[in-house]
């Protein structure tokens, strides 16, 4: 984690300096739950590996697309656009997304190499094809195209 946190620190003061007050308060908030997270995990010394960093990213990006989506039903766009721009500044830190034809791909290669044929042996498959995507796709995409390949 320490390259993911080194850029973070970077990015920080980088934010400071130009005054842009909605990356400090985005990275301010990532530095927060990714330490928090590594307390979570082994402790006040502890270190998060790559994996756990960027799950830790995904989640705060989740969390402002769930916050968009109740603004959004709430006539607060305003917040909504807050929010998004949030995740702009989130997303520079996950990896290049895989393709679409990428993911048929993968599903395709999981599927053959686990022997699954219907829904009862989906969690297999998403295992699999969750540690070989290394969170380069959305797990509830991953999940659909399974569903429709099984199905």
């Amino acid at each position: 984690m320490s390259n993911l946190a080194d850029q973070i620190m970077d990015d920080i003061k980088t934010a400071m300096k130009a005054k842009d007050t909605t990356a400090l308060t985005v990275l301010r908030a990532l530095k927060s739950a990714l330490k928090y997270a590594a307390i979570e995990q082994g402790g006040a010394d502890a270190v998060l590996n790559e994996t756990d960093a960027l799950a830790v990213v995904r989640k705060q990006i989740k969390q402002r697309q769930d916050s968009i989506q109740s603004y959004q039903d709430g006539g607060r766009q305003d917040l909504a656009d807050n929010e998004a721009a949030e995740i702009t500044v989130l997303e520079k830190y996950l990896p290049a997304s895989l393709s679409d034809d990428e993911i048929t791909a993968l599903v395709n290669d999981c599927i053959a190499e686990t022997g699954a044929s219907s829904k009862k042996e989906m969690g297999a498959v998403m295992k699999l094809l969750q540690e070989k995507a290394a969170g380069r796709a959305d797990n509830k995409l991953l999940s659909q195209k399974v569903m429709e390949k099984l199905s």
